[in-house]
């Protein structure tokens, strides 16, 4: 049997919010492995529903710049070692100053990012400048970029100092209105508060529906619910879960008698995609 350690426990009691026993026999039960503790306990009902999968653990700061006519935009995170060199202008500069070329040149990856000219040099070496000005590792992490056509526009929202930050395009007859540009500030600012999964239901991928399904029809059984009712009482359950994921289902954080759906539909646009950073969380390397 693997050994349970200590950080194991702390990390999936920050995940699920249960008792750190509990997390303890979670792991041991399931050999280790987290995301099966994750679902052991919940099917228990000892945590919560989405845990916080990919806390923040890096400094640094995400970053996001948008094209003059709103249809191209990027976010971009970078990371240093201390909070405190975070804060410098310096290091904030060089972060706003990244994302030009992003949405200039449309670079591939980092690496070719890194390649990419800037102020005289190249992105890289305006990185390591600053590395040797300011006496840390920085690297660029990550970014993203969105494009729109046309009957486009695309919002960028920053949150907490530069910890989480979101894109948004949505597609209007008319992109340019006051109340088309207000919604997708709204739905921007919402995405970095709720963290949705998607746009719509068919956007959550199916392994994820089949386990959280698997999780709630436990769930129900540990409750000693009659096997009949099971079924119906798991749709249910699902429905919520899409609520609580599906960025058109949500209740809109700045107007909760309203979905984002009505919401963006009641100012003549429709979502088309989003993207949401937070800094040091972890990433999907698949």
């Amino acid at each position: 049997m693997a050994e349970i350690t200590a950080v194991q426990v702390k990390a999936l009691r920050e995940r699920t919010d249960a008792g750190m026993m509990d997390c303890k026999r979670a792991l041991v039960e399931a050999g280790g492995d987290a995301v099966r503790a994750t679902d052991l306990l919940r099917e228990r009902g000892l945590a919560k529903a989405r845990g916080k999968a990919g806390r923040s653990t890096s400094e640094g700061c995400i970053v996001a710049g948008v094209s003059a006519n709103g249809r191209r935009a990027a976010l971009a995170e970078v990371n240093c070692e201390t909070d405190f060199v975070a804060r410098t202008d310096q290091f904030e500069s060089l972060c706003q100053k990244i994302v030009e070329p992003i949405l200039e040149q449309n670079p591939r990856d980092v690496n070719a990012l890194l390649a990419l000219s800037l102020e005289g040099g190249t992105v890289n070496e305006r990185v390591v400048g600053a590395v040797a000005t300011l006496g840390e590792n920085i690297q660029v992490r990550r970014f993203v970029r969105l494009e729109a056509p046309s009957n486009g526009l695309i919002g960028s929202y920053i949150h907490a100092g530069g910890k989480i930050g979101s894109l948004v395009q949505v597609e209007a007859d008319e992109p340019s209105k006051p109340e088309v540009q207000t919604i997708v500030r709204n739905v921007c600012m919402h995405v970095a508060a709720t963290n949705p999964l998607g746009v719509a239901r068919n956007d959550i991928p199916q392994e994820e529906v089949e386990r959280e399904r698997a999780v709630l029809s436990k769930q129900a059984q540990t409750e000693g619910k009659p096997a009949h009712v099971v079924e119906k009482i798991v749709a249910g359950r699902l429905g919520k879960f899409f609520r609580e994921v599906v960025l058109l289902e949500e209740p809109l954080v700045m107007d909760p008698e309203r979905t984002v759906e009505a919401a963006v539909k009641e100012a003549g646009a429709r979502v088309i995609a989003f993207r949401r950073f937070q800094l040091g969380e972890e990433l999907d390397e698949s």
